[in-house]
């Protein structure tokens, strides 16, 4: 359950697309919501669905609630990595990326 990474994070970390995490900060790219941005509240592996923090419909009844989005309308703009295991694999891939460059050179 990935979505793309914005510009600025595909050069740091040298990957196009990431799993989402819960805390992950994401801009919405289509829809209703489209170009505002929140941070991932709950992430939903069985529907494969993200719901983001601020983002609600009211219901016909008056009341509120969270809007489920896609993961590939979503463009992370702000990892979490808060998450020692998910930092660890990032650093891994980085260092592994600049062997692979200088390889090239």
């Amino acid at each position: 359950m990935s979505a793309n990474l914005s510009k600025e994070l595909r050069k740091k970390y040298r990957k196009r697309s990431f799993p989402l995490r819960k805390g992950d900060t994401v801009k919405i790219m289509r829809g209703k919501f489209r170009k505002k941005t929140g941070k991932i509240a709950v992430v939903d592996a069985k529907k494969m669905k993200a719901e983001i923090e601020g983002m609600q419909i009211k219901k016909q009844d008056g009341s509120k609630v969270n809007v489920k989005f896609n993961p590939p309308f979503l463009q992370i703009t702000e990892l979490n990595l808060e998450d020692r295991k998910r930092n660890e694999a990032l650093i891994r891939q980085k260092n592994k990326s600049e062997v692979g460059d200088k390889n090239a050179s």
